[in-house]
């Protein structure tokens, strides 16, 4: 069973590392830059035609989940959200004929994220309705070799994000269905099996999966969706099972992401591979774990998280931010490589920034 790590000083770490970064900006400041981040995403990229953005597929089902929060931050983003996942619902389901499924379960599982949010902005169990249609789906994928879920419908891959997307779904429909009996035991079962499954490093780090064809022992690389989805996911277990030792498991995987995967980058959260990262919708990656820190931070404050946000959103602002408002891949600099995936991974950071600032 994996045992959370204790918590560790990041907080003073990122003041030692600048200064001028450090000195975070008003928490209305935070919100300004969340709604001007916010409005170029959706005019510069997402379509009424197909309902995504920059026609990306898995990508437009996570940033349903940003503008959600979005709403949720900022009351008067509300009618914009609401309007795209009215949008977004029917467009977005046409454009991939007429289904909200294809052959990666991971896929689906953004889609059924983005939905489970628009009804937590909505109240319309619609956004349920279509969540609950894709776990039916993927619940075709149990029973993969090693244990856990697919990651496709090929069934030759145990990935970290296919599994953590199966048990935070699960978890979210289990606190949000008028009878969530049967979700929470699939959200049980999926996290008691996840915890020892191996995919954890000696220093709390989550690899990005399993090797199905050699004794299910971790490989790949530590990105960091892969620490951020499970956070979101603990901390709804812990809502579901008022456990609070899931979130202290999430605390110690937040720490050791941030020690990991920031501290050696002079504070700054980056994915392997840096400049160059992973493929270009693999931008989206870092802004999964800035908006599920925040959930966490919310569950179970912690100064180190808000401290850590607040310093990544003013990297971005300062080294990350064309003359225009877009915003790039690298939350650092330099400032390249800006699509809608890039641009709304540094939206969530943002956005989380604003939430955790007093």
């Amino acid at each position: 069973m994996f045992q959370s790590c204790l918590p560790t000083a990041s907080a003073v770490l990122l003041l030692s590392l600048s200064p001028s970064l450090s000195l975070a900006a008003t928490k209305q400041e935070y919100i300004d830059h969340t709604l001007n981040a916010s409005d170029i995403l959706n005019q510069q990229w997402y379509s009424q035609n197909d309902g995504m953005w920059q026609e990306l597929w898995w990508n437009s089902g996570a940033i349903l989940a940003t503008i959600g929060d979005v709403a949720l931050l900022n009351d008067g983003f509300k009618q914009t959200a609401v309007d795209i996942y009215s949008k977004s619902l029917t467009a977005a389901k046409a454009a991939n004929g007429n289904s909200w499924l294809n052959e990666f379960y991971d896929d689906e599982g953004w889609w059924a994220m983005g939905w489970i949010k628009a009804y937590d902005v909505t109240q319309d169990t619609k956004y349920l309705d279509a969540a609950n249609e894709i776990f039916n789906d993927l619940l075709t994928g149990n029973d993969a070799t090693c244990g856990g879920h697919w990651w496709s419908k090929d069934k030759t891959d145990n990935t970290a994000i296919g599994n953590e997307l199966y048990l935070a779904i699960a978890a979210s429909l289990a606190n949000r269905m008028d009878d969530g009996t049967s979700y929470q035991k699939y959200a049980q079962s999926q996290l008691d099996w996840f915890l020892g499954a191996g995919f954890f490093n000696e220093n709390h780090t989550i690899s990005d999966g399993l090797n199905v064809s050699s004794n299910c022992e971790r490989i790949g690389a530590v990105y960091s969706y892969n620490q951020g989805v499970i956070l979101g996911a603990l901390v709804e277990m812990n809502t579901l099972t008022d456990n609070s030792s899931y979130l202290d498991i999430a605390n110690g995987i937040a720490h050791a992401a941030i020690d990991q995967l920031a501290k050696p980058n002079n504070g700054v959260l980056t994915d392997v591979g840096y400049p160059v990262g992973p493929d270009p919708t693999g931008a989206q990656f870092k802004g999964v774990f800035a908006r599920n820190l925040m959930y966490l931070h919310h569950a179970q404050p912690d100064d180190d998280f808000a401290d850590f946000l607040q310093y990544n959103a003013n990297s971005i602002w300062k080294s990350n931010r064309q003359g225009d408002g877009k915003l790039g891949a690298f939350w650092q600099g330099p400032l390249q490589n800006i699509t809608a995936a890039a641009h709304s991974s540094a939206l969530d950071c943002l956005l989380a920034a604003a939430a955790v600032s007093s």
